[in-house]
């Protein structure tokens, strides 16, 4: 069940605005996008904002919390296709077809700021700063699609969990977070699911990093301990360890979706 609840929005208050859509506005031209968005929606854990072929209508600005999207291939098995944390936005791949093109689901109780697209789009053609920084926006998504697309399929299984963990405390750090200390939000299985790798590949890749000293772990509270070795290891660097070759078919099957491995907003 989604609970939403309606609040003022303070854009000019927000932590997050120069990652969202208001970081392509004047300070004084903030206050329209709170009159334009007026709403925020909770969504509790394991809720779905949105589905996949549900008509679009909205974008979501991560408010708090974590999502992740998910497709289903043609063999009915789901397909993680991204995971998304306060002041990244969700639903950009409907607004082409304008029809969702996955499913968004809270991994935790979670809150998001509803943009109705069709204001949207008005405003866009008001404020031409908003404009470059939403196509900004857009653009960044594209290049880091490509990018990982391309990176993934020729990874080994160690280097695309620490190209993952490295990411998570990229973007972390960006939001004033702990860039060495944090919580993973998603499952094993999830991460698995996202890197094209099983959740027993997974867990044997986490005990091995643990007991090379590059990390510490406690259920799902991670530290990062040794950067500089998941760094190199991340950029296909000789790292002292094991390989795990354990290599998912899922990876060829990756869909053209919002996927949250990043550098920094």
């Amino acid at each position: 069940m989604i609970t939403s609840t309606t609040t003022t929005n303070k854009c000019a208050a927000c932590g997050f605005k120069s990652m969202c859509l208001a970081g392509g506005l004047e300070e004084g031209s903030l206050g329209k996008m709170d009159e334009m968005i007026g709403r925020r929606r909770r969504v509790a854990r394991d809720e779905r904002l949105y589905r996949l072929g549900q008509p679009f209508t909205h974008l979501y600005a991560v408010h708090f919390g974590h999502f992740k999207t998910v497709q289903v291939d043609r063999r009915g098995q789901q397909q993680i296709t991204g995971f998304m944390m306060a002041g990244e936005l969700l639903g950009m791949d409907a607004i082409a077809s304008a029809r969702h093109a996955s499913d968004a689901v809270a991994l935790e109780d979670s809150e998001v700021c509803e943009i109705p697209f069709a204001r949207l789009e008005e405003m866009l053609v008001q404020q031409p700063e908003l404009l470059k920084h939403f196509h900004r926006l857009m653009s960044q998504e594209i290049l880091r699609e490509q990018s990982m697309m391309l990176s993934l399929g020729n990874m080994r299984a160690e280097q695309r969990l620490a190209m993952f963990l490295q990411n998570l405390a990229t973007r972390y750090a960006a939001r004033g977070y702990s860039g060495s200390r944090f919580q993973l939000r998603m499952s094993r299985e999830d991460i698995g699911g996202y890197l094209g790798l099983t959740i027993e590949s997974i867990s044997r890749l986490l005990a091995r990093f643990r007991k090379n000293g590059w990390i510490k772990l406690d259920n799902r509270d991670i530290e990062l301990l040794d950067r500089t070795s998941l760094d190199a290891l991340a950029a296909g660097l000789s790292v002292e360890s094991e390989a795990v070759t354990d290599m998912a078919p899922a990876l060829s099957k990756r869909s053209s979706q919002v996927i949250p491995i990043r550098a920094a907003a």
